[in-house]
């Protein structure tokens, strides 16, 4: 294999890296925002049960048709509230298709100084 094929495939080799990572970056993205979707629904859920749960818990053992009510009204509020987190699920997903994404990793440059030498005027023997 000549010089100029080996040179030609390195860079083909770069560039299906570079396009795997642009892939690899957007899953990362969409997981990642797809949990902050999740939490979010379940965080309104979890904060409606707590604060307004005692509305459709039982008492003595049993369920008042007060109770029976609310706890169906709560039941269409939970069912309402995911279906729309889903269907922002469905679309932010579709709308990524659109974009191309790189995730720019944490990154930390250490300074390298040879040992011995003077650096901002001071000596290493100091």
């Amino acid at each position: 294999m000549d010089f100029i094929n080996m040179l030609n495939m390195r860079h083909k080799v770069r560039e299906q890296g570079e396009e795997k990572y642009k892939e690899q970056s957007k899953e990362r993205l969409e997981k990642i925002i797809m949990t902050k979707i999740r939490t979010t629904m379940i965080g309104a859920l979890a904060s409606i049960e707590e604060h307004l749960g005692f509305l459709w818990q039982p008492k003595d053992g049993k369920m008042s048709s007060e109770a029976i009510e609310f706890q169906s009204l709560y039941e269409k509020v939970r069912q309402e509230i995911l279906d729309n987190g889903n269907n922002q699920i469905r679309n932010i997903k579709s709308e990524m298709e659109n974009y191309s994404v790189e995730w720019l990793r944490y990154r930390l440059t250490l300074p390298f100084r040879q040992p011995g030498t003077q650096t901002e005027g001071k000596n290493d023997k100091e």
